[in-house]
């Protein structure tokens, strides 16, 4: 799987199942991940790639997102509040 920083991706295992995340950086085997709510941009979760599918075309903004400011996980809330709602009608 190709994730890049500020993808959109679902998870597929684990306690977070088809919760929807930001990518904040890929490592390796390993991405790691952000929700703006319990998982801030100060401590992501680590989760192996082959736990998270893409689930949108759409990104969020890598230069926020690297920045590093406060405001981002609100707009990263926001993000994903839209997204969810937009995923969840087309299944």
């Amino acid at each position: 799987m190709n994730l890049q920083t500020g993808d959109v991706v679902i998870a597929t295992a684990g306690k977070e199942k088809n919760q929807f995340f930001v990518v904040l950086s890929v490592d390796g085997k390993f991405c790691y991940l952000i929700d703006g709510h319990r998982l801030k941009i100060t401590k992501p979760k680590k989760k192996s790639l082959k736990h998270v599918q893409k689930a949108s075309k759409e990104k969020f903004d890598e230069e926020k997102l690297k920045s590093g400011q406060e405001n981002v996980n609100a707009a990263v809330r926001k993000f994903l509040k839209e997204r969810s709602l937009l995923c969840q009608n087309k299944m």
